[in-house]
Order: C-alpha cells, then sequence, then structure tokens
C-alpha cells in the first residue's frame, strides 16, 4: 500500500453553521498537514508526528461521527502508520530482538483494526448496508458492493489495505482464512471502478493478493499481470511496487534472480521524481535494503 500519508480527501458538509463550518476548516487543516507528511524526507520525523495528527482527528470524530473526510482520513492514516512505523520495523527487528519484533506485530495488527473500523463507518456515510454487512457478517457484503460508485474507490481500496494488513500480522491467520475472499472482493470492486487510481496503487495491492497460495485463490500468473500494470501507472517510480513483487511472486517462487532484480529496481527509483510519495518510496526503500541483505537465505 502506497504511504502517501493520508490521502486529503475532506468532505465539505451541507450545513452552513458556524461550528459546521468551523469543523470542516479544521478537517482540511489536518488532512493538508497529514497530506505533507507523504512529501517528507525524513521518514523518523513522520514517525514521531503523525500520530498526534491521527489522535486529533479521532478527537473531532467524537463530535462528528459522521464526518466522512474525518473517517477517511482515519481510515487510511492508521492503515499506512501501522505498516510503515510498526509492521515493517517488526520485520527488520525480528533478527535483533524476537519480544520487540513481536510487539510490534502486536500493534501493527491493533492499528489495522481500528483503521478498518473507520474505513467501513466511512463506506456506510453512503451504504449502510454495506457497513452493517462488513461489521457482522463479511459474506453478506459481497452482493451489496454492486452498489458502491466510483466516488467509493478510495474508502474500498482503504478497507481492502487495513483488512489485508490485519491478517498478514493476525496470529491465527488460518483461523481467519474466509476473510481473504472480502479483502479480495474490495480491492477487485475498486479496481474496476477507477482502475489508473492512485497510479497504480490498486494494482501494487493486488500483486500480494494474487500472491496468496492457490488454495485461497491466489494465481502468479494474475500477481505478474498486476505487477506490469502498477509499474506502467507509475511510470516504474513506485519502489513498493517492486518490494512487492519480490516479496509475492519471486520468493515463493524460489527464484533468487528474480528477487534481487526487483529488489534493486526498488533501490534505484529516484524519490524526487514523485515527491507526493517521497515517504512510500524511502519506506520501501528500507524495507528493500534489508530484504537484499538477506536474499543469501532464500534457497
Amino acid at each position: 500500500m502506497r504511504l502517501a500519508l493520508l490521502a486529503g480527501l475532506v468532505a465539505t458538509a451541507a450545513a452552513c453553521s458556524p461550528a459546521t463550518l468551523g469543523m470542516n476548516r479544521m478537517a482540511a487543516a489536518l488532512s493538508a498537514t497529514a497530506e505533507a507528511y507523504g512529501k517528507d524526507d525524513d521518514p523518523e520525523f513522520v514517525r514521531t508526528g503523525a500520530p498526534a495528527t491521527l489522535k486529533m482527528v479521532e478527537m473531532m470524530l467524537d463530535s462528528q461521527p459522521s464526518h466522512a473526510g474525518l473517517l477517511l482520513t482515519a481510515c487510511n492514516g492508521f492503515t499506512q502508520y501501522a505498516y510503515a512505523f510498526l509492521q515493517v520495523e517488526s520485520e527488520i527487528v525480528a533478527g535483533s530482538n524476537a519480544l520487540e519484533s513481536a510487539a510490534l506485530r502486536d500493534r501493527a495488527g491493533r492499528m489495522y483494526s481500528r483503521a478498518r473500523r473507520y474505513c467501513v463507518r466511512e463506506l456506510g456515510t453512503r451504504h449502510a448496508a454495506l457497513r452493517d454487512a462488513l461489521e457482522r457478517e463479511p459474506a453478506r457484503a459481497l452482493p451489496l458492493l454492486a452498489s458502491t460508485s466510483r466516488a467509493d474507490v478510495p474508502a474500498l481500496f482503504w478497507t481492502g489495505a487495513a483488512w489485508a494488513g490485519e491478517l498478514s500480522v493476525a496470529t491465527n491467520q488460518l483461523l481467519r482464512v474466509g476473510e481473504v475472499a472480502i479483502v479480495r472482493a474490495l480491492l477487485t470492486r475498486a479496481l474496476a471502478l477507477d482502475e489508473g487510481w492512485g497510479d497504480g496503487t490498486i494494482h501494487e495491492a493486488m500483486i500480494a493478493v494474487e500472491g496468496l497460495p492457490a488454495l485461497v485463490g491466489g494465481s502468479p500468473v494474475r500477481a505478474r499481470e498486476h505487477f506490469d500494470r502498477a509499474v506502467a501507472l507509475a511510470g516504474g517510480q513506485s519502489a513498493f511496487a517492486y518490494v512487492t513483487f519480490a516479496t509475492s511472486v519471486a520468493a515463493p517462487a524460489r527464484d533468487r534472480a528474480e528477487y534481487e532484480k526487483a529488489l534493486k529496481q526498488a533501490l534505484a527509483v529516484d524519490v524526487s521524481k514523485r515527491p507526493q510519495i517521497r515517504l512510500a518510496n524511502l519506506i520501501a526503500q528500507r524495507r528493500a535494503r534489508h530484504l537484499l541483505a538477506k536474499a543469501g537465505t532464500l534457497r
């Protein structure tokens, strides 16, 4: 998932009361602040600053629980924080500190779950029945996704991304394998509605989904197709696409040459060419360096 931290999609309410206008101005300001994080060249600065922004969003949601813009900001913000600063860090420290790694994975899971709740609530501002199904019985949500429109693509994507992230760090993955179907359905629907959204972001997520074992519907062939399309849409300037391909396709195939090639391509991305996802690329390159240093373990 791209780390253009917090998408900045803040809805303007129809009412024009001073309180509502003030809320919308504050929401817009928070969104702009968060969007600026995505352009930052200092991941540590963002790691320490983002929680305060996200907590402010939650405080505002206490008084405006159905504010779609704030819900989407919380949705994608917690998802990206969980990935960039918890899950990736857990992977990097695993070899030197197993206890810290486990603690980080646990926090990542809780943050992904938190994000997913906000994502589903955001969808519920336009699709009440879909929200109810996603919260109570996800299988019932599958046919309801047909009612979503292009305006729902950000929420569909981030709901799928948060859910996928939560499953990826879960300790009881086998018990939750049935949830893969709803993740696939959310991302597939988003892809059908706006294939080019985020310059290939949805295709990047689908590389990982199709990289899953065939028993849960994965396909290396389809994963490669999504990779090729993601690279084309991003002009080869998203390091995340290459890292995801390396870990989801090349690694399971035990193809060390292809694995190392993809990671080196990630490191070759010039982060200055797409400043709006500079932070995302820096995070992906940090992970790529870590994985490349351990490439010898891939046999």
